[in-house]
């Protein structure tokens, strides 16, 4: 809570919240980082919430507001490589797969 000109403003985001994000994030911030994104996020999140006060009665519906076109090619089947090619630049392999450290907290 900030409190401006007598007026308490409830921040729409904490420092505690940008501190977990961070963390699921794994990015180490500074206390002067943590500060300067709380507010910078709280104003990102007002700004935001402005745009619930818009009247959009008279607005159709869109997922997108430009005409959206799929350009694909054709999908054709074509010889890919071996299993042992695949890994053969791999740092560590195991049972014809990939092997890579634990990115998951226990």
């Amino acid at each position: 809570m900030d409190k401006l000109a007598g007026v308490v403003i409830v921040s729409a985001i904490s420092k505690e919240e940008v501190e977990h994000v961070a963390k699921l994030a794994r990015l180490e911030l500074s206390e002067e980082e943590k500060e300067q994104f709380t507010r910078q996020l709280d104003s990102i999140l007002r700004f935001a919430q402005k745009l619930n006060e818009v009247d959009t009665s008279n607005v159709e519906p869109t997922s997108h507001v430009l005409p959206l076109v799929n350009v694909m090619r054709e999908d054709k089947p074509h010889p890919s490589l071996t299993v042992e090619e695949a890994l053969k630049n791999a740092a560590e392999h195991q049972d014809g797969q990939v092997k890579v450290p634990s990115v998951l907290d226990e």
